[in-house]
Parts: C-alpha cells; sequence; structure tokens
C-alpha cells in the first residue's frame, strides 16, 4: 500500500487562506468538484466536530484532517499546500500549518485507516519531503513526489 494509491492530483489545492476552516472549505469544495462527496454539508460537519475534539494539527507545519462516514465508498486524501504564510491550527507544537492531509473514507475499515494514517505520518516525518511539496509547483509535480517516495 502506497499513499499515492489514495491521491489524485486533482485533489490537490495550492491555498491562500487565514483561517483553518477557510482551508478545510476550499478543500472539501474540490472534493465536492470531484464527486468525492455524497454530502458535503455531512462531510464537513464531521471534520469541524473531530477538530473540536482534539486539533488536528500534529506538527511540523502539518495538520491531518479527518472523518470517516458510511456513505463513503473509498478513503481519499486531499491536500491543501499553503505556501505563503502558514495558519493557525492550534497545532501540537504551536507552529503554524502549511501542509493539510484531508482524509475522507468509510467508517467500517478501520484497519486501511490506520494504515493510512501510519504510511502518511511517516512520509510526512521527512523534512526533504515536506520542503519539496511547499516548492511544488504544480498538482502534479506534488503528486509526483508521492509516487516517488
Amino acid at each position: 500500500m502506497k499513499i499515492a494509491d489514495y491521491l489524485d492530483a486533482r485533489l490537490i489545492a495550492f491555498l491562500d487562506v487565514s483561517a483553518r476552516d477557510a482551508a478545510i472549505d476550499a478543500l472539501i469544495d474540490l472534493l465536492a468538484a470531484e464527486g468525492k462527496l455524497p454530502d458535503k454539508k455531512q462531510f464537513r460537519t464531521a471534520i469541524l466536530h473531530r477538530e473540536q475534539l482534539v486539533s488536528t494539527g500534529i506538527g511540523m507545519g502539518v495538520a491531518l484532517p479527518h472523518a470517516k462516514l458510511s456513505q463513503l465508498d473509498d478513503f481519499f486524501i486531499a491536500i491543501g499546500i499553503q505556501q505563503k504564510k502558514g495558519i493557525e491550527w492550534n497545532a501540537l507544537d504551536k507552529a503554524p500549518v502549511r501542509l493539510i492531509f484531508l482524509i475522507g473514507g468509510p467508517d467500517n475499515r478501520q484497519s486501511e485507516y490506520l494504515q493510512i494514517l501510519s504510511q502518511l505520518t511517516t512520509a510526512i516525518r521527512d523534512v526533504e519531503l515536506r520542503k519539496e511539496l511547499l516548492q511544488a509547483e504544480s498538482a502534479e509535480e506534488a503528486f509526483a513526489l508521492f509516487e516517488n517516495y
């Protein structure tokens, strides 16, 4: 299993927003436009509910917002790259977030979900990968970084 299996260059967005919710909304709009969300409003509610429980800002300038819903057929990851100013996310290390990996999928495949989280957190611990993602000039270039990882 590779992270690239859950990615699509069409689900990678370069953001220029000033707030967490604006970043989440931009990625949800992208997912909805690509037909990934049967109920955009319900998915947004689930993502924001998860953020209320505990911040998904894991440190290193990265956030992993996520939601699992019964009506989702498969897992997907949308990536938001904030190349300019970071976003306040109440991250564990208090650092502003510049890379957002929004994960969605079915609520009945917990072991696959945990594998995705494990693979993704391993990848984003790589300082070079994070640096290259922030310097990417296109969604295709960012996607290729994960294909070659």
